[in-house]
């Protein structure tokens, strides 16, 4: 197992050390934001959040890196909706499951701004139509897929209850993450939000009309915004996020620094490729 302690390593050994860690399911010590490999048991590359979340508190985001799909989808490609063998999904899901020691609960995302008790989800069930989910139990992965959208993991600081959510610009307009932070029933202050991989400022472009929108809620998400070509503007998605977040009264918010457009060997990006797979960002309680 390679661990890089650089958020931006990309190769084995390169800014990091070799520790044979045992799997995320176990006791393990908390490794910092960078890259996690596995070639043998597990054969992925996850990226580990750099967050002060309590210890029981276990979080890991995807790459494309490893795994068994091939074609537009090559790497550790963990959709079944996009068109890829369902075969390789089973087998990229089965891993990540093994790491973490239970399967993930999925949720067919609709851009909404639902959310779901991820303990109430049965893995071998069809997945529900949600944005977002939680959990106060032990061993229940709340997960969501991404490709360009923003994963937004949480936890407080007392170790009770995590939550994952799926923002992509219609959802974060209409509030997703404020109705994660609802369902998650805890004071924004005590909380930690931790910002998965997305598209970067300097690749999401928008219409006029999606400016517009944000700023008729939130006159500070103009800040959020430049100008780009006539009528088309660079969003910060993050940035975005960090507004709505502060709203809520969270404040201390991690990540938010990675582009998923322009990493095409970390990350799949549905702007850049059009047909392409999908990462999670997952968060449980041990």
């Amino acid at each position: 197992m390679t661990i890089s302690n650089r958020e931006g390593g990309r190769g084995k050994g390169e800014g990091g050390v070799i520790a044979p860690l045992p799997p995320l399911a176990a006791s393990s010590p908390v490794v910092s934001e960078g890259i996690l490999t596995e070639a043998g048991s597990f054969p992925f590359t996850a990226i580990m959040p750099d967050w002060p979340a309590p210890q029981r508190v276990r979080s890991l985001s995807t790459t494309r890196l490893g795994g068994f799909s091939q074609g537009a989808y090559t790497g550790f490609n963990l959709g079944l909706h996009v068109g890829d063998d369902p075969l390789a999904v089973a087998a990229n899901r089965a891993q990540l499951g093994a790491l973490i020691g239970s399967s993930p609960r999925w949720l067919e995302q609709v851009h909404g701004t639902t959310v779901v008790d991820a303990a109430l989800l049965s893995p071998d069930a069809p997945p529900p139509q949600a944005d977002a989910a939680f959990a106060r139990q032990p061993g229940v992965p709340c997960a969501v897929m991404t490709a360009d959208c923003l994963p937004v993991l949480f936890c407080d600081e007392a170790g009770s209850v995590v939550a994952a959510a799926h923002a992509g610009w219609r959802g974060l307009l209409d509030g997703v993450l404020e109705a994660t932070l609802a369902a998650m029933q805890v004071p924004g202050d005590s909380l930690l939000a931790w910002l998965g991989p997305a598209i970067g400022p300097q690749a999401f472009e928008v219409g006029e009309e999606v400016r517009a929108a944000f700023i008729a809620t939130d006159q500070r998400a103009a800040a959020a915004f430049i100008p780009a070509s006539p009528g088309k503007w660079l969003a910060d998605i993050y940035q975005l996020a960090r507004h709505r977040l502060a709203g809520q009264g969270v404040e201390r918010i991690y990540g938010g620094t990675f582009c998923t457009v322009s990493d095409a060997g970390r990350f799949y990006s549905y702007r850049r490729e059009g047909q392409t797979g999908r990462m999670a960002s997952v968060v449980w309680l041990e």
